[in-house]
């Protein structure tokens, strides 16, 4: 069974296209022009504005430690220490790190997308007793803070001798309501006509849910997928507290800490790990762009 895309009428997609056409005549106007530059500028101000610090902790991980409080504080170093990412490395077990970050990043994704996208279908697109009313009491877990279960999910760690270990920087939070939220919301949005004609050529739940549903809400995993990666990637708290070698378990978060000693701290170091953590996200974001503007726009538009 394979879905196909659904043409759009003739006369909506005339339609359409006078309605761009008024909007360009429009734009034409000085005023409209004004207004538009306008518009321009103050995104390119607040732009500048956001990037500003990520421009800072840059040109702050080429300076010499020495200079980094130096008085008039200057932008850019006497001289660009481009060995600070190379030294990085020989401070302490920064691979490790990287390579913790990852493995906790990436299972607790592929975890969260499966969890997420199987209760999601279930309580958007199957009917049984009770859906609405459980879906309710599982969303209002969304209003409990994270702080308030750090103690309990460290007890149950405890019990199943977990603590310093990959599941417990993983499964404690890979099964969150948000995911199940998002993904309801853009499944409750796909024609269940679809799904009726697969039901006539005999496919069931699973194969519909697989071949039809799933097909359908990329945007809305890479979305999921994103948001998630993210927030297991830039996680502190909960490593810092479940995980007693860091030397072995420890995460990027964790470990930017470790770069602050007793006898002072090497800040041209620390931002040179800052700024390589930052890498792998910054090419998630670049490269999902497209489907993450597309995902959120339609899943916002779910559940009509």
């Amino acid at each position: 069974m394979s879905t196909e895309t659904l043409v759009r009428p003739a006369g909506r997609t005339g339609r359409a296209d006078r309605e761009r056409e008024r909007a360009r005549g429009a734009a034409t106007t000085p005023g409209a022009r004004a207004r538009l530059i306008l518009a321009h500028v103050a995104i390119y101000v607040a732009a500048l504005i956001f990037i500003s610090p990520l421009i800072y902790a840059f040109f702050s991980a080429l300076k010499p430690n020495a200079e980094m409080f130096s008085m008039p504080p200057t932008l850019v170093g006497s001289e660009l220490r481009w060995s600070n990412f190379v030294d990085v490395f020989a401070y302490g077990p920064f691979l490790t790190y990287i390579m913790n970050s990852f493995i906790v990043a990436i299972g607790g994704t592929l975890v969260v997308l499966i969890v997420s996208t199987t209760a999601g279908y279930a309580f958007g697109r199957l009917r049984w007793k009770g859906r609405d009313a459980v879906f309710v009491l599982f969303l209002a877990t969304l209003m409990v803070p994270a702080e308030v279960l750090v103690i309990p999910m460290f007890q149950v760690m405890q019990w199943f001798n977990w603590v310093d270990t990959y599941q417990a920087l993983i499964l404690p939070f890979a099964f969150g309501a948000f995911g199940t939220f998002l993904m309801r919301q853009f499944f409750r949005g796909i024609p269940y006509e679809l799904e009726e004609a697969a039901r006539v050529d005999g496919a069931g739940p699973v194969r519909s849910f697989l071949q039809i549903i799933l097909p359908l809400s990329k945007s809305a995993v890479a979305v999921l997928a994103v948001f998630t990666f993210l927030s297991f990637w830039n996680s502190y708290l909960w490593p810092l507290i479940v995980t007693v070698d860091y030397n072995a378990h420890g995460t990027l978060p964790v470990g930017l800490a470790s770069f602050a000693g007793l006898t002072g701290t090497r800040w041209d170091l620390q931002m040179a790990a800052a700024i390589i953590s930052m890498v792998p996200t910054t090419i998630l974001v670049i490269v999902l762009q497209k489907h993450l503007v597309k995902g959120i726009a339609m899943a916002g538009l779910g559940g009509r």
